[in-house]
């Protein structure tokens, strides 16, 4: 079905003539499946908390659905200039907002990584990440235009002052996403082997020092490590719950994992999904993910441009890492890092970040015109 003539010329039907639909598809799909899971797990989480509205999470969940699809699709309108710009002002905002973390934050769990206003919580380091992935793209690309300039050292610089506030929070999970997906930037856009090395000895350092200095990181590591000796009930309950739904799911509401787990609506709605609806939802929703981030890589490896090619697949991979350290904790493969499952968990910051990521990888991957094309091949 042609929505638009050939003959419209207009910024809309451009963007509907570029803009990857498929991709856009399976981020709605996986939205709707958040909200499914949002009427599974969300009363209970409500009457744990004693809120007097068992569906309070619910309603929530929509709302923030609602302004999630507006953000997707109004970011993936930018051009790759906008979404720099954009890119920058929220990075410069959300900066601040960190650095008053220290201050004022509202602490939850040992860490002080929300800010409460208007009656909800916002993290600013879920929208600082793909800003920070843009930015980087961005700045290594300048060293094609101006060789001399200090490119790689600013990027770092931005890099480095980003991580040291999520540290102090202290938020190591989102650290370790943002190193990765700060390598793989760096990588797409020419990673010498000098950088490449700081930074493999720098991470095992830093890894090392968070394991010592941070109680909460050894207990988790250790617990994975040596489950005999520790206490694994949160583990333990999620992949029970993965395996006691088995190929179709107990039924919709007779779960018994989101009466248990403090974080079932947001950390764990995997298992609630495996427990509930079984493991053809979890397939469905990993076949989802997988295809969202190995289409959105291989789109941007094409862009000509490296400000595009590295931005693109930085974003694509920050997102499907994101997505694959949530299932791979609800399985029980890796330690629990207190991330979400990207579209689909509870949380209304979570949300708008992810599709943000997403609406800025589609606009740096659109499909360019030849004329476009021929232009950035010849200059």
């Amino acid at each position: 079905m042609q929505i638009f003539r050939r003959s419209d010329t207009s910024p809309l039907a451009e963007w509907w003539r570029t803009v990857d639909k498929g991709l856009i598809a399976a981020a709605l799909m996986l939205l709707g499946a958040g909200m499914m899971l949002s009427l599974a797990a969300g009363p209970a989480a409500a009457s744990k908390l004693k809120l007097d509205d068992p569906f309070y999470f619910v309603y929530r969940q929509a709302a923030f659905a609602i302004a999630a699809v507006g953000v997707l699709l109004g970011s993936s309108l930018l051009s790759p200039a906008w979404a720099r710009r954009l890119s920058l002002g929220l990075f410069v905002v959300c900066f601040f907002l960190m650095a008053g973390l220290l201050v004022f934050g509202h602490e939850a769990k040992g860490a002080t990584r929300w800010i409460r206003m208007w009656g909800t919580t916002f993290q600013p380091s879920e929208i600082i990440k793909p800003a920070i992935v843009v930015l980087t793209a961005w700045l290594l690309a300048q060293r094609d235009r101006f060789p001399a300039g200090p490119w790689a050292p600013i990027a770092f610089a931005f890099y480095a002052v980003t991580v040291g506030l999520l540290l102090l929070q202290p938020d190591v999970g989102q650290s370790a996403l943002l190193t990765v997906a700060f390598v793989i930037v760096f990588f797409v856009a020419g990673l010498p082997w000098l950088w490449a090395t700081g930074f493999a000895v720098g991470g095992a350092g830093l890894g090392a020092g968070l394991y010592y200095l941070l109680p909460h990181v050894r207990k988790r590591v250790d617990a994975f490590l040596f489950p005999s000796e520790n206490d694994t009930f949160q583990i333990d309950r999620a992949r029970a719950a993965i395996e006691r739904g088995g190929l179709f799911g107990v039924g919709p509401g007779e779960g018994t994992v989101k009466r248990s787990l403090p974080d079932a609506h947001t950390d764990f709605v995997f298992s609630v999904a495996g427990e509930e609806f079984g493991l053809l939802l979890l397939v469905l929703m990993a076949i989802l993910f997988a295809v969202i981030a190995i289409k959105g890589i291989m789109d941007a490896s094409k862009q000509v441009d490296v400000y595009q090619r590295a931005a693109g697949v930085g974003l694509y991979a920050i997102f499907g890492l994101q997505a694959a350290v949530n299932m791979s904790v609800n399985l029980s493969l890796i330690p629990p890092k207190g991330m979400t499952l990207p579209l689909v968990s509870s949380g209304g910051s979570s949300l708008l970040g992810s599709a943000l990521t997403l609406g800025l990888a589609l606009a740096l991957t659109r499909k360019q015109p030849e004329s476009t094309l021929y232009h950035l091949r010849h200059t």
